[in-house]
């Protein structure tokens, strides 16, 4: 089984790797996003209209994550705010 690429071992932090992680396209027309460069456990949250998200991926040649990659990522960092998997606030 081969890991996903956000989890593959570690090597020298690469920005040349961006990753997104698409969360929702609102009635509104804009598009909430987590963005980050390096490494995907590492992001910001972003929000922008549809044409501009898809500008923008173009033109950072995004790597977008699965909704399974996005899952494990929410759970690794469980693992970290909670001390271990499955905890809540």
């Amino acid at each position: 089984m081969q890991l996903p690429a956000y989890a593959q071992p570690p090597r020298a932090f690469d920005i040349s790797r961006r990753y997104v992680r698409f969360r929702e396209q609102r009635d509104d027309g804009f598009v909430e996003f987590d963005f980050s460069i390096g490494d995907p456990a590492l992001s910001v949250e972003l929000v922008m209209p549809l044409r501009d998200f898809q500008s923008f991926c173009r033109a950072n040649r995004v790597i977008y994550l699965t909704r399974d990659e996005g899952t494990q990522l929410d759970h690794d960092q469980a693992k970290w705010r909670y001390g271990q998997p499955g905890l809540s606030e």
